[in-house]
């Protein structure tokens, strides 16, 4: 009963964040989602329904990549260097719910580190 309260509760987060964020042709969104295992990360324009760019520890390249803030920094800085070669220079951010803080603030800043404007 306590989990099914935290998960709406975290689902009601993101839906309020997702009203007020939404990406175009010019300034995608990006997602990152952590879970136990993994990071996965997407460019996204709203507008066309699209995914520009992704990036995720299932790929080879980034296997042994652990979700925490060493990770996280990691991973920032490999989809920058990605977005940079596909052109886009300005993105919003979608923290999918969760405080700015810790693994979220590492990703942010490697994105940052890559001059991508937010």
């Amino acid at each position: 009963m306590k989990l099914a309260k935290k998960r709406e509760l975290a689902q009601k987060r993101r839906w309020r964040i997702r009203k007020k964020v939404n990406g175009t042709t010019d300034r995608p969104r990006v997602t990152v989602c952590f879970t136990n295992k993994n990071i996965h990360a997407q460019c996204i324009d709203d507008v066309n329904g699209h995914t520009l760019s992704a990036v995720s520890t299932n790929n080879a390249d980034f296997k042994n990549i652990l979700p925490n803030v060493d990770g996280a920094t990691k991973i920032g800085e490999a989809f920058g260097e990605a977005l940079a070669k596909s052109g886009i220079k300005t993105i919003v951010f979608d923290r999918a719910g969760r405080k700015y803080h810790g693994s979220i603030k590492a990703f942010a800043d490697s994105l940052r580190s890559k001059n991508i404007k937010f």
